[in-house]
């Protein structure tokens, strides 16, 4: 394929080799003035450009709105073209618009787009005024006279504008064909280059914002377990000294978040597409958005960020190519994976919801300190083991580990459990027997501080209270049904 050549005749070089001058006169001084004659056309070429360029466009801003005012004042359905042109007017003066031409400053109303209308309208005003003023117009045609001169006031500057702007336009087409024909160092550019290109920085975590914690006492859930080592999950004003900063929703996060369930394809081809969804703090602000959501009552959006956080959880747990290795099992569509998946987004949703509700209980307690039942993990449950009467006189102790045991002392274990239970309020009491949780913390929440937590003592110490089945079993027909036995054979 034959090379053209043809663009270096755009080259424009200062060489001493062309250049003639008189015998007399010093040569490199006629070299040193042809150099600054080129530089200096060049330059004035750019700034007659970008002249023209903000010109244009500044024009082009303000001509469709003389154009609006001229065809306001000359149309027939206008009932008073004075009263109108005297009230934009008094517009434009008290509440003037700060938009004007980039390079302008908005705090000088002369530099606005609204100053530059105003200018033009208090123009055409003196120049309709004189104009009737001279004619000696009649009292009662003034009005009218004076409408007719704002309409051709406007109608002068709509022509003269539109022509101005047509006049720039061919001048910059020349100017800018005239820089056409002239390479110079600004359209350089590199074309193949053996140059190191650094790979562009890891994105940095999520941003986090800190929380301005009250002063004044707040509702404080009390469990069990509190190092619990369950998907941590943001709480409202349920906060402790640690948690007052969450991390944030970035832009890209944001969309993440808006994509449906288990579309494993198109949430992967987010992630290639932004890096920066795959950094640290990024799950944590899911969920933090997911508890906002589930408390707004936007219960589907908190469930599809539940689930694109435990999809970057998952990933991360997977090592450093778990994103591919991941997605790859969930797009191929392996059965065992995805259930094991989606159980765990709604374990993780629900507890969520779980800890929504405690919140609002919260809330609703208006700021006093309460004593709550919660479950450490979306896979415990708390149920209450409830004594239906006193201890049997036959005692049948049965399964390994039994042999050794005290009936006497069983006996006792049964009584004061009976008795404990016995001494509770008869809400309570009835609480404990449906085996509601909710009910039981309603009681609790209601209940002063000290008098709550001897009640929890007295539950866990009584065996009322249920994490995991111990090694003394209630004998009695509503021990084995709450321990889910089924009844005993009569000897």
């Amino acid at each position: 394929m034959p090379l053209n050549y043809s663009k270096w005749d755009q080259l424009e070089l200062s060489d001493d080799s062309d250049i003639e001058g008189h015998p007399n006169v010093d040569k490199k001084s006629l070299i040193r003035w042809k150099q600054r004659d080129i530089h200096e056309k060049r330059e004035q070429r750019k700034y007659k450009i970008a002249h023209l360029r903000a010109q244009i466009d500044c024009n082009e801003v303000l001509l469709p709105r003389i154009e609006e005012i001229y065809k306001t004042l000359s149309s027939p359905s206008t009932s008073s073209p004075t009263a109108y042109f005297n009230s934009l007017v008094e517009r434009l003066e008290k509440n003037p618009s700060r938009d004007c031409p980039p390079g302008n400053d908005p705090s000088k109303i002369e530099h606005t787009y609204d100053g530059m209308i105003l200018d033009l309208l208090k123009q055409v005003s003196a120049q309709a005024k004189d104009k009737v003023k001279d004619a000696s117009v009649l009292e009662s045609e003034k009005e009218q006279k004076l409408a007719t001169a704002l309409a051709e006031g406007m109608k002068f500057h709509v022509d003269n504008l539109g022509a101005t702007i047509k006049k720039d336009k061919a001048e910059l087409i020349t100017e800018e064909k005239e820089k056409s024909k002239h390479i110079t160092s600004d359209d350089l550019h590199d074309g193949f280059s053996s140059q190191y290109v650094p790979t562009k920085p890891a994105p940095g975590p999520v941003p986090t914002t800190k929380i301005d914690q009250p002063k004044t006492t707040t509702t404080e859930i009390e469990v069990l377990n509190p190092k619990a080592s369950s998907s941590s999950l943001p709480g409202s004003s349920v906060l402790s000294e640690d948690d007052d900063i969450l991390p944030e929703l970035t832009p890209s996060l944001q969309a993440f978040s808006q994509l449906p369930l288990r579309d494993y394809q198109r949430s992967f081809s987010f992630i290639q597409e932004h890096r920066d969804v795959v950094v640290e703090g990024a799950s944590d602000a899911l969920l933090v958005a997911a508890f906002k959501a589930q408390t707004a009552g936007k219960a589907k959006y908190a469930k599809q960020c539940v689930h694109q956080s435990l999809l970057l959880q998952y990933c991360e747990k997977l090592g450093t190519d778990g994103v591919r290795v991941f997605f790859k099992k969930m797009i191929s569509g392996d059965p065992r994976a995805e259930k094991v998946f989606v159980e765990d987004v709604d374990r993780t949703y629900n507890h969520l919801c779980t800890r929504v509700q405690a919140a609002k209980a919260e809330e609703e307690a208006g700021g006093v300190e309460q004593i709550q039942l919660v479950p450490e993990s979306p896979d415990q449950t708390i149920s209450f083991n409830v004594p239906s009467g006193p201890p049997p006189e036959n005692i049948t102790l049965e399964g390994p580990g039994t042999e050794d045991m005290d009936i006497e002392e069983v006996r006792k274990a049964l009584q004061m459990r009976w008795e404990v239970f016995s001494n509770f309020p008869e809400e309570l009491q009835e609480a404990l027997k449906n085996g509601s949780l909710e009910g039981v913390n309603q009681i609790l929440g209601a209940l002063d501080i000290p008098t709550a937590e001897s009640v929890v003592q007295h539950l866990d110490i009584a065996g009322i209270l249920s994490f995991a089945e111990g090694g003394i079993r209630d004998e009695t027909a509503a021990g084995r049904a709450a321990a889910g036995l089924p009844p005993k054979e009569a000897v």
